[in-house]
């Protein structure tokens, strides 16, 4: 097959594709794919493609019928060869998206490209129609001033950048070369980035023992505006950040997180997968109960191994890991889902809010078991062992080989290094709903590490029980249960007006605290209509913030500091 990007309007944003293939008889089907991975979502791609058409190899127009919205039946009969041309609309862009305007032509070629069963384990070539003075940041090999990919899973894995204002760099760790590209306005400080990228890239390495590839390339989009996301692919990741001006200052370590986490995902994800992942079949939702494998503990072993190389001191390793313990905290989905469950349904609603306590996330649940596990592990074994062990296992004996593992494999694993059984983490965690809290204190108390609480510094939050959007325009957008307002008949989506007939503007939690101790008759605006709603509060706390603490010197036994040296190090 020959894919074929041409750029003849920018400024419509259609990027126009012509594919050459061969024909099967009297009948070719041709499949646009339905997500993307590292998104377990369908994304319906082909709702961007207009203008299509199939021809003969004579040039002749041929009849074809779509028989779902995303397959058509072409007419092939006495026909060799197809040409099928149809452009694409390329107007977002993310870390998975395809984007065309007079600037850059950005691709994920599995948001774009079709396929046909035939040929999809064939060699591929791709030919880019592009001015003269734009460089491409792409991890495929070039011949002949054209790319080419070994099969379909190949190319769709490999996204590109074509653009004259593209900046790079590189480092070498090992036998890998790895390249930075930077693509928008930005002012990189390579010094630092390069000294930071290798610390965290060489204890990535230290706990795999190998790397998958001998090259490896960074394509990051900078934007304008505020952005983070990342997706990962075998030999390189997009990443977008924004604003600009924070990328080296403020949000530095924004960029040094989705980097680790991603860099991570090239053993586990890329190469570790869910048996249902293995292969990938891009026609349909591929359904797995491992989310919190592949998620969960990347997001857990990325900010740790930034810890671990230095890159992160302490303090900013808490600020990491209290953000989840404050997402996992506020979320009363736990009571309710797995977080195996909830993998299973991102294809619904996992990447959305979705319904109020419905689920969890399988980023930020799936991180705290895997650092239950990483602790199970370390005190089963007095130290020795811990979870890169058991991804490294994994990576040598599934992830090299091309083979999927199930959660059986995966806890077989665990127990194996563990020495010992943890049948009660995938029943009351994994599996279960059982409530994290107990467990979460004795593994960081193992550490010498207090989880800390204090109310939450919204008024509203922490004494009536209510998130809101905005102390500006103030709407209710989460409630606890049984807290005073959700007792009040409170609904999510009222917007508070005012306090005991003061007027509220801009100063919601302000005039809650003045107020603080007495019965309170709240106006919120719903639906067009006002309501009084009468709250009467209580001494207790709903809505907290989550901190984590280590323990003084004077409080912290020998036993937990050589626990945390074991840990973290």
């Amino acid at each position: 097959m020959k894919y074929t990007f041409h750029i003849n309007k920018p400024q419509l944003q259609y990027i126009d594709i012509s594919v050459e293939l061969k024909a099967t008889g009297k009948e070719t089907v041709l499949y646009f794919p339905a997500w993307r991975p590292g998104r377990y979502e369908l994304g319906d791609f082909v709702k961007n493609v207009n203008h299509f058409e199939v021809f003969n190899e004579k040039g002749e127009p041929l009849n074809y019928h779509k028989t779902n919205k995303n397959t058509w039946s072409v007419n092939s009969a006495g026909s060799t060869r197809l040409l099928v041309k149809y452009s694409y609309y390329a107007a977002e862009l993310n870390a998975g998206s395809t984007f065309l305007d007079e600037p850059q032509l950005y691709v994920n070629p599995v948001n774009c490209c079709l396929f046909t069963d035939e040929e999809y384990n064939e060699p591929i070539t791709v030919q880019l129609n592009i001015p003269e003075e734009w460089e491409v940041a792409h991890s495929l090999k070039v011949e002949n001033n054209t790319f080419k990919a070994q099969n379909y899973d190949e190319l769709v894995d490999a996204p590109f950048i074509c653009s004259s204002n593209l900046q790079k760099n590189k480092f070498v760790v090992d036998n890998t070369t790895f390249y930075i590209w930077f693509n928008g306005l930005v002012k990189p400080d390579w010094d630092k980035m390069i000294k930071d990228f290798t610390a965290f890239t060489k204890r990535q390495f230290q706990a795999f023992g190998s790397f998958p590839t001998t090259e490896y390339h960074y394509l990051i989009q900078i934007l304008p505006y505020k952005a983070y996301h990342g997706v990962e692919h075998s030999q390189s990741t997009v990443i977008t950040l924004g604003p600009s001006y924070a990328i080296f200052e403020e949000y530095y370590t924004e960029l040094l997180g989705v980097s680790s986490h991603e860099l991570y995902h090239t053993w586990n994800v890329k190469a570790i997968r869910p048996i249902e992942w293995t292969p990938y079949d891009f026609k349909k939702e591929n359904y797995s109960r491992l989310g919190y494998i592949a998620e969960g503990v990347t997001t857990y072993m990325g900010d740790l191994m930034l810890f671990k190389s230095g890159v992160f001191d302490k303090k900013q390793y808490f600020i990491e890991m209290e953000a989840q313990l404050q997402k996992h905290f506020d979320n009363f989905g736990r009571l309710n889902y797995s977080v195996a469950d909830s993998s299973f349904d991102t294809w619904i609603d996992g990447y959305v809010a979705g319904a109020p306590g419905r689920k969890v996330s399988i980023y930020t649940e799936g991180c705290l078991i895997a650092f239950m596990t990483d602790i199970h592990i370390l005190r089963s074994t007095g130290n020795t062992k811990n979870l890169d062990d058991v991804m490294r296992n994994l990576y040598e004996k599934y992830g090299v080989r091309q083979i999927g593992i199930t959660e059986e494999i995966y806890q077989n694993e665990i127990e194996k290094v563990a020495g010992k059984s943890l049948q009660n983490i995938f029943d009351n965690y994994v599996n279960g709903t059982k409530d994290y809290e107990k467990e979460l204190k004795e593994c960081f108390q193992y550490l010498g590490i207090e989880i800390d609480t204090n109310p939450s510094e919204s008024e509203f939050a922490a004494y009536l029980g209510a998130k809101l959007e905005s102390n500006q325009e103030p709407r209710i957008v989460a409630l606890y249960p049984g807290s005073p307002l959700e007792k009040a008949k409170a609904m999510l989506q009222d917007k508070i007006v005012a306090i005991n007939n003061i007027e509220v503007k801009g100063d919601a939690d302000r005039w809650a605290r003045f107020f603080k101790g007495e019965q309170k008759e709240i106006t919120i605006s719903r639906g067009g209509k006002f309501f009084q709603l009468k709250v009467k509060e209580k001494e207790e706390v709903y809505y907290k913030r989550y901190s984590l603490l280590q323990l003084p010197e004077n409080q912290c036994t020998e036993e937990q500091k050589q626990n945390f040296i074991a840990w973290s190090k």
